[in-house]
């Protein structure tokens, strides 16, 4: 999460916050209190962001 946070630009808490409020831009999976991001949505809004 944090790491996916960092390339888009966003801090910690912030990335968390949007989490949270199911608005981060790409797809998170929340298992028990972690979040994971989907690294081929990632990828996909990194190198594509007019697609997405």
């Amino acid at each position: 999460m944090e790491t996916a946070a960092r390339a888009l630009g966003l801090g910690r808490t912030r990335a968390y916050q949007l989490a949270r409020a199911n608005r981060f831009p790409c797809k998170i999976i929340r298992t028990g209190t972690s979040y994971r991001v989907v690294t081929a949505d990632l990828h996909r809004l990194l190198v594509e962001p007019d697609e997405a």
